[in-house]
C-alpha cells in the first residue's frame, strides 16, 4: 500500500507542473479561433470562418455561400476584415438609428469597431487595404484560405474576444426603396449597399485545429483569377458607376481612420 502511494506522488506531482506550464495555458486558452457568419441586412448568406495562430502567423480558411452574386454581370466583389477596438459583438436592429432599414457600417462599428485586417486574397492586408476591390473574394459563394501575419492590435483583440469578422456588400434589391437611394455612410460616390455588411460573426476560441472539410487554397474554387476577372471587365462597370473613385477615396478615409 505505501509502494502505491509513493509512486502515485510524482505521478500527481507532473500533472500539477504541467498545469502550471506556460504551454499549458496557451492550450488552454486556444491557438484556434472560429466565427460562424450570419447574416445582416436582409442577406440570406452564412458562412463560417476559422484562425489557426502559429505565433502572430495565421492561417485563414473560410466557406461561405449566399452572397450577391454579380454587379454590372461580373462577379460582386466582397470586401471583407476582423474588425477589432469595440464591444467585439455584431449588431441588432437597434443599431440602424436613421431607420431605413439597414445597419450601415458606421451604425454597426459601435458594436464591431474598426478594421483591424484586411482579408485580402494577396497583397496588403492592413486597413489600407480595406476596400481594394480587385483582391476583394467575390461572387456568391467563396472558399478563402491564406497565411498572412497578424499585428499586434489584432492579436490582442483576438485574445480578449473583441475581433469580429464582417463581409460587406449587400444586394440592393433586397433594401428598401429608401435605402436604394442613399449613398454609403463612408463614400458618397457609392451605393449605400456597397459598403453595408452582409455577414457578421464574433471570433472565439475553439479546439478545432482545422474548418471541418477543408477549404480551397487562395486562387482555386470562386476566387480564382479574381484580379484578372476585375481587371478586365468588372473595372469598367464599377467606373461607369462611379464605384472607382469612391473606392479609392474610401480607401484613403479607411487608412486615415485606422
Amino acid at each position: 500500500m505505501k509502494k502505491s502511494l509513493l509512486l502515485s506522488v510524482p505521478a500527481l506531482a507532473l500533472g500539477a507542473a504541467a498545469l502550471a506550464m506556460p504551454g499549458a495555458a496557451s492550450a488552454a486558452e486556444g491557438s484556434s479561433y472560429q466565427a460562424q457568419l450570419n447574416a445582416l441586412n436582409h442577406s440570406s448568406a452564412s458562412g463560417t470562418l476559422m484562425i489557426s495562430l502559429n505565433g502572430s502567423q495565421a492561417t485563414i480558411t473560410e466557406n461561405v455561400s449566399g452572397l450577391a452574386d454579380k454587379f454590372g454581370g461580373n462577379p460582386y466583389p466582397h470586401v471583407q476584415h476582423i474588425h477589432i477596438g469595440a464591444k467585439g459583438e455584431c449588431p441588432t436592429t437597434a443599431a440602424d438609428t436613421n431607420g431605413d432599414g439597414v445597419i450601415s457600417t458606421t451604425e454597426g462599428a459601435p458594436s464591431y469597431g474598426g478594421i483591424g485586417t484586411t482579408l485580402s486574397t494577396s497583397g496588403d492586408t492592413s486597413p489600407a487595404a480595406g476596400t481594394t476591390l480587385t483582391v476583394a473574394p467575390s461572387g456568391a459563394s467563396f472558399n478563402y484560405s491564406r497565411t498572412i501575419n497578424l499585428d499586434s492590435k489584432t492579436m490582442a483583440a483576438l485574445k480578449d474576444g473583441t475581433a469580429v469578422v464582417v463581409v460587406h456588400g449587400l444586394d440592393p434589391a433586397t433594401l428598401s426603396k429608401k435605402a436604394q437611394g442613399e449613398k454609403s455612410d463612408l463614400v458618397p460616390s457609392l451605393p449605400l449597399a456597397a459598403t453595408s455588411p452582409a455577414l457578421c460573426g464574433t471570433l472565439v476560441a475553439s479546439q478545432m485545429s482545422a474548418m471541418p472539410g477543408g477549404a480551397a487554397d487562395t486562387g482555386g474554387g470562386s476566387t480564382s483569377g479574381v484580379e484578372d476577372q476585375a481587371l478586365l471587365g468588372f473595372g469598367g462597370a464599377l467606373l461607369a458607376a462611379g464605384l472607382g473613385a469612391g473606392a479609392v477615396a474610401m480607401r484613403r478615409r479607411t487608412a486615415a481612420q485606422s
